[in-house]
Formats: structure tokens, sequence, C-alpha cells
């Protein structure tokens, strides 16, 4: 019955727009992001400013509001350089491969209801440019594109550490990406459905935050580490790759660059506003008492107002939070985040079964309840066997040591533990530790403490 109503949705107000009005919604949806990147990137730069005690940019427009405008007329005017050992083509195609994907993803994203609920010049039409009913595959097809444009930039640019971050970047989008779809599938479960639209509808009475909180949290944390972003910038880390994949690059490809990762920031977060926390609709206090805040233009208003805090959540991050290790940051991708959220997928699939079957609701509750502790137990059970079996390990070796040791025994650089010492680094004699030569008067008296008066051998 499930497959029966995912095929039978019923999209047919899409696709029935003029060719005219089919250009002015995408023109609006590309003028959306446009001006919400600009928008994001003084934000940004006003906010960490005033975590850090800052002032932050005060001087181009009213209140610094086109310091970012004035960056990207900046970035245009310099020069463009290409690097002599690039693959011309490809270093030049990279980071329009990178941008474009960004915009792509908004065209499926709702920002009002399905129905014909706004005219434009005359038209009646829906508020939002198409729906497919896999519209948020679309949206993960899109996304992966992008890797394209930044893995080939690195590979183009005929340098070593731009190829270092390409490769790391593409190893962070694709563990994320996984952990981001499978969270995914619980909405589609919920919903019955691919379609951005849909799904909103079927958030009615509650939002997906709510009844799904796992999935959120994971797809929270995913789409942080999706966009490159601090603390998981690490295809950027300027400590080890001097800037990663972008290194060899200026002037409007690098802002190109730069803007597909704002453009993906708002991507991510039309999508996390989408799922789960109501799409278009307004919030519960607001939809209570006001039958009209669903209806008309008002839905923008909330779709806008919940976009912009998602905004702000990526700005606390990057001015809380410090960057991670790149085994951290892989380990928390493959062995926590991808684990949790198929356990969890099985717990949603296993109550939606429940459900269907009629069970009522404190039979399902006592059910998903019993396995979760049973899940958990068992895994306190395997840390303490593993810890036993740690111990019994170590004391079989016997005390090692306390003053030798290896900063490099696991692979990357790890400070001393209290006890330890590091291993004495060979090392040319200081020039400074050398005799004293002293011109002119062997009596170096002088050379002292006068007290007001002069030395007796000067």
């Amino acid at each position: 019955m499930k497959a029966y109503a995912l095929a039978a949705e019923d999209l047919s107000m899409f696709g029935r727009d003029p060719w005219w009005l089919i250009v002015v919604k995408a023109v609006f949806c590309f003028a959306f992001v446009m001006l919400t990147v600009l928008f994001s990137i003084v934000w940004e730069r006003k906010v960490v400013a005033w975590m850090q005690l800052r002032i932050g940019p005060n001087r181009h427009g009213p209140w610094g509001m086109l310091q970012s405008l004035a960056d990207g007329i900046k970035l245009m005017l310099k020069e463009d350089v290409v690097v002599k050992r690039a693959d011309k083509v490809v270093y030049i195609l990279a980071p329009v491969v990178a941008a474009i994907p960004a915009f792509m993803a908004i065209a499926v994203i709702p920002f009002g209801p399905a129905g014909n609920e706004i005219s434009i010049f005359g038209h009646r039409t829906t508020m939002q440019l198409t729906d497919l009913p896999i519209g948020v595959l679309y949206i993960l097809a899109t996304a992966s594109v992008g890797i394209y444009g930044i893995v080939l930039a690195g590979w183009s640019s005929g340098s070593t550490y731009p190829l270092l971050g390409g490769l790391r970047s593409c190893a962070q989008m694709i563990s994320y990406e996984i952990a981001m779809g499978v969270s995914f599938a619980a909405v589609f479960l919920y919903s019955g459905s691919m379609s951005t639209s849909t799904i909103v509808d079927a958030q009615h009475d509650r939002w997906y935050v709510l009844l799904l909180p796992v999935s959120f949290l994971i797809y929270i944390v995913a789409m942080v580490g999706e966009t490159n972003r601090a603390p998981f910038d690490l295809p950027e880390s300027e400590g080890d790759l001097v800037g990663g994949f972008n290194t060899e690059y200026s002037s409007i490809k690098f802002a190109m660059f730069m803007l597909a990762e704002y453009v993906n920031m708002v991507t991510v977060s039309a999508v996390a506003v989408t799922l789960f926390l109501g799409g278009w609709r307004a919030p519960y206090p607001v939809s209570a008492f006001w039958e009209g805040a669903n209806h008309g233009w008002w839905p923008m208003l909330w779709f806008v107002v919940k976009l912009q805090l998602l905004l702000f959540f990526f700005i606390w991050l990057r001015g809380t939070l410090p960057r991670l290790r790149y085994d951290q940051f892989m380990k928390l991708g493959w062995k926590v985040l991808i684990p949790i959220s198929m356990v969890w997928l099985m717990l949603v699939a296993t109550v939606r079964a429940m459900r269907n079957e009629h069970y009522d609701f404190q039979r399902i509750v006592l059910y998903v309840g019993g396995a979760v502790v049973a899940i958990l137990l068992l895994s306190f059970v395997a840390d303490i066997f593993r810890d036993r079996g740690a111990k019994a390990e170590q004391e079989a070796e016997g005390p090692g040591p306390q003053g030798e040791f290896d900063p490099m025994a696991g692979g990357f650089p790890v400070p001393p533990l209290p006890g330890q010492t590091l291993p004495p680094v060979p090392r040319r004699p200081s020039r400074l530790d050398r005799e004293l030569i002293v011109s002119g008067s062997p009596n170096t008296v002088s050379d002292g403490p006068r007290d007001g008066k002069e030395g007796e051998g000067a």
C-alpha cells in the first residue's frame, strides 16, 4: 500500500506555468540564494566579531552591510593567475563544476503551499519552481556532483598541497553523505514520499524534529561536514595544507569556490527546514491562533526565519569550537554517525511496521524501549570485556620505562603524558654559546653597575 501511495502522489499542480513565469521563478531562486549568501557573509563576520569583542565590518554601506559586495568586486578585479603546470581546461572548469550544482538544489525547495496560493502578474501559481517524486534524491545527486569540482581543482593545479586537500575533501564529503542519506530514509518512512512538498504537507500536525530527533541531529552534524565548515573545515586547514584545494586559485575562480561554500550552506539549511522543521509552516504558537499564517505570502517569512536560524548555527559553531583532527573527524563519520543512523533507521522501520499492523502506542513504546536498552546493555558489556582484555595485555607486557616516549607511535605527533619525556633532539651548539672576547682593557669591572660613579678601569 505504501508503494502505491508513493506512486500516486499528486504533483499535477507543477509543470503548468507559462514559460515567462518559469523564468521569473528561476531568477527569483537565483536572486534569493545570492542575496542570502551576501547577507550571510556580512552576518558571519559581524557575529564572530561580536563573539571575539571586535567591531567587524562597518565601513561599506549602512552598518557595513555592503562589505561582502565590496569583497566580491575586489576579488573580480584582482590578477587572475593560471599556474604554469596546471591542466588549464580542467583548472578553469573546476570552479564552475563546484558552483553551479550548488544552485540547482534550490529548485525543488518549497517556499509555500503546493496549491495556487499566490498570484504573479495575474497568474495563480505555487511558491516552488518545480517538484519531483524523488525530489530529495535529486538534492543528494546535485550535492554529490559538486565534489567533482573540488577534486578536479586539487588535481588540475599540478601541486602537492591542493591535491591532498582535494582528496581529503572528497573523502570527507563521501563519508558524511552516507549518514545524511540514511537520516533522510527515516523521513521517507514517515512521510511515505520523497517529494519535498509532500514531506512538508505531512508535517501539518507535528514537525519531524520532534518525531525523529536522532535523524535531525545526525543530519545537522552531517551537513556541517558536507559543507567543509568549522570545526570540520579540514580540507582548508591552513596549518598543514596552506589553504587546501583552492591554494593555486585567485581572482574570480577563487571567488566561485567561496560562493559554492556559502551556497551549499544555504542549500543544506533549506533542506533541514523542509525535512525536519516544518518547511514553510508557521511555528506552533502562531499557527494556533492565526489561520492565515500558512496562506498567502506569509509562509515565505517563516521559511526565511528558520533558514537564518540555521545559518546562525553555522556561524555559532565556527566562533565556538576548535578544529578537529582528521582521524577524529573520520572516526566520527564512519564509527559513530553511520552505525547510529543505521540502528535508528531499523527502529523507525520497526515502529512503522507495528503501527501498520495496528499495534497500540504503549506496546510500540515498550518494544522500542526494550530494544534500545538491550543494545545499550550489549555495548556496555562489550566495553567491559574490551577494557579487561586491554588491561590483561598491559599487565602481561609489564610496566614499560617511564622515561622513553615515542610521539609518533600512533601515526601522528602527540604530547607526552605526565612522567614521560621527549627524546633528545640533536642540535648544533648555538652561536651565542661562545667565549666572551672583551676588546680594550682586560679590566671588566667597568662593565658592571656603576652606582652613579665611573669605573676604575675606564
